[in-house]
């Protein structure tokens, strides 16, 4: 079954473009607090993104679709290292992301921002095997 990663792509390009900006301009500026708060919001939709897709790509091991929408966006991720699609470093990374952001959804303030920041190497990474993951099944 070939699963579409367009829309994730897309997310991921978006939110390497508001990486790159934030970079070139000054922290505390206008400018910065507006790449960040697209930063943010593009890290919401790509991890979103990412269970929708890992859901879909666990399909086959299950007997039931019922099944797998079952699942929670952890038990996904946790699934996806008990069926060797993802290692278990890759998935305790994803978590982590998970559980930031859930902190995003209560917590507008600049610090959950400057900790959702200090995620996204690895979490571009991360995002970029996984998409290779979903289209590879």
């Amino acid at each position: 079954m070939s699963i579409n990663t367009e829309y994730l792509t897309r997310c991921t390009e978006t939110l390497e473009k508001a990486y790159a900006l934030i970079k070139t301009v000054k922290e505390g500026s206008i400018d910065y607090e507006m790449y960040r708060n697209s930063l943010v919001k593009g890290f919401e939709m790509t991890l979103e993104q990412s269970g929708k897709l890992l859901r879909k790509r666990l399909m086959p091991y299950y007997a039931s679709k019922k099944a797998v929408d079952a699942l929670t966006f952890k038990d996904l991720f946790r699934h996806a290292y008990k069926y060797s699609l993802l290692s278990e470093d890759e998935v305790n990374r994803w978590l982590k992301y998970r559980d930031n952001r859930n902190s995003t959804a209560h917590d507008y303030g600049r610090a959950f921002a400057e900790e959702t920041l200090a995620l996204i190497d690895n979490f571009l990474r991360d995002v970029k095997n996984l998409r290779t993951v979903i289209e590879n099944g």
